[in-house]
This record gives structure tokens, C-alpha cells and sequence, in this order.
């Protein structure tokens, strides 16, 4: 068996998985689509690849950087603006395309929340996907075109809102007025869970499943994201009184690792 892992995407979740697993002992081809970033990882121990998915082809040495690896994690999310996020699921056809000629037939394929919608209610992985945005209808369809390949092993981990260090909504929220949905619940991980979590199911063969990477803990945004801005020396957002409003959507997590989370430790920090 192989002990060389490729993760397409080596940025702010990629690079520091990346960390993680060497010290696991696992060999890493970890992919960056800037020229600059290429001597940091190669200084890390990770053997670096210039690769840049285009709805048509795959710029760099995708053959090399696919051969030899045992596993694929894939963390490539679309971009937020239309015109790229049009084109996304082009770009994973291209990319699923490669694989299948590669020797790897383990795929950790890194989604999102945002594949379930507006929704209400408790979610977990048994929920149906009715995603409500272009992003969340082009994720939805990678997902599927890796998992419902079946000659590979793949698992979607539909990660909630990633923080940790200095990422974090609330610089973002901070001295907003008026917002809607204060009641409901937020569905967030720390990275630090994140990492965890991606180690666990490579560790424990954990293959064709779809995994809710999000923090069992899910405090109402307005009373959460008052505290995380005072944290901060920041101005608090300030949400509409909207007693009646639906629910909001929570999302469950049935395997996540820990009873006590960083997530939950940074609640109460």
C-alpha cells in the first residue's frame, strides 16, 4: 500500500492538513495554483505541483502529481463570483477525468453546507441536498460525479463555515445593522476539527460516505457572533427581533470525533 497522499489545494485548510499529515508519516503532493507559494510548501516537506484547473484542460503535470498516491483529497471550492462558478463542474469532469487514468481509487472530495439549502430544521447525512445557489448545485453534482463513480472510493465531507486563526465571519458582520435570522443556529468548525477530522477518516478507512464536517455545537448567531465580535474589540452586529420565523437549519454531524470540540472550547474562551 501507499503511503503518499495528493491534496489539490494547498491553501488555508490544505497547507496546515498537509503539516499534519506528515507528521503522520505520510508522504504529500500538495498542489497551489500560485508560483509563489511553491517554495513555502516544498520548505514544509510537501512535494510541490503548479496545477491550474480550466473548464477544458489541467495546466501543469497532473500525470506526476497523481502518480504514485493512495489518496486524492480534493479541496477546490468554486468561486464566488458567476462567471467561475459557471464553469466549476466543467473543471471536476476534467479533473475526474484524470483520475480515472491515474492509479488512485480513494477521493476525499471537500463540499459544503450550502448543498442543503435553505432548509429547516435538523440535517444530518441521511438529509436530502436541495441546494438554492449556482455554487451549491455545482457542488452538489461534483460530489456525485466522483461518489457514483463505482470504481472509485470516494467521501464528501460537507464542511460548515471554516475558522480559526484570523478567519472568522464575524470581522465581516461587525457593526451591521438589521440582519435577519438571529435565532438561528450556526453551523461552524475550527480548522484545527477540520484537520481532525480529514486524519480520522483516511486512519480509519473510512470510504464511500458523506460526512458533515460541523461542530456539534450550535449557539444562536446573534447571541454567538455578539460575543465573538466583543472578543475582539469589535462592534457588535445587531440582528431584527424576529420572533416566529422559521428555525433555521442546523447541521448535524453523526461522526464527529470529540464530545468537547475547539469549536466549543472557543465559546467559552
Amino acid at each position: 500500500m501507499s503511503n503518499t497522499i495528493a491534496i489539490m489545494g494547498c491553501g488555508w485548510l490544505g497547507f496546515p492538513l498537509a503539516e499534519a499529515l506528515l507528521k503522520d508519516g505520510w508522504t504529500v503532493h500538495g498542489s497551489t495554483t500560485s508560483e509563489d507559494k511553491m517554495q513555502s510548501l516544498k520548505e514544509a516537506g510537501i512535494t510541490p505541483f503548479l496545477l491550474q484547473l480550466n473548464p477544458d484542460q489541467i495546466k501543469g503535470n497532473i500525470v506526476e502529481f497523481l502518480q504514485g498516491p493512495e489518496v486524492l483529497l480534493i479541496n477546490v471550492p468554486p468561486r464566488l463570483r458567476a462567471e467561475d462558478s459557471e464553469s466549476y463542474i466543467e473543471k471536476i469532469k476534467v479533473l475526474h477525468s484524470e483520475v480515472k487514468k491515474s492509479g488512485v481509487k480513494k477521493i476525499i472530495f471537500v463540499s459544503s453546507t450550502s448543498v442543503y439549502g435553505d432548509q429547516s430544521g435538523v440535517l444530518d447525512e441521511r438529509s436530502n441536498a436541495m441546494p438554492n445557489t449556482e455554487s451549491g448545485r455545482h457542488l452538489l453534482a461534483s460530489e456525485q460525479l466522483f461518489s457514483q463513480d463505482p470504481g472509485l472510493h470516494t467521501t464528501v465531507i460537507r464542511f460548515g463555515g471554516l475558522i480559526g486563526g484570523d478567519r472568522h465571519p464575524v470581522s465581516h458582520l461587525s457593526g451591521k445593522t438589521d440582519l435577519r435570522n438571529g435565532q438561528h443556529p450556526v453551523n461552524l468548525i475550527h480548522q484545527t476539527d477540520a484537520i481532525s477530522l480529514v486524519r480520522i477518516i483516511i486512519e480509519k478507512e473510512y470510504w464511500n460516505a458523506i460526512v458533515n464536517g460541523v461542530a456539534p455545537e450550535h449557539p444562536e448567531k446573534q447571541d454567538y457572533y455578539r460575543s465573538e465580535a466583543l472578543k475582539r474589540g469589535l462592534t457588535p452586529p445587531d440582528y431584527q427581533q424576529s420572533a416566529g420565523a422559521n428555525e433555521g437549519k442546523l447541521v448535524d454531524c453523526k461522526y464527529f470525533p470529540y464530545k468537547t470540540s475547539v469549536f466549543l472550547t472557543s465559546i467559552f474562551s
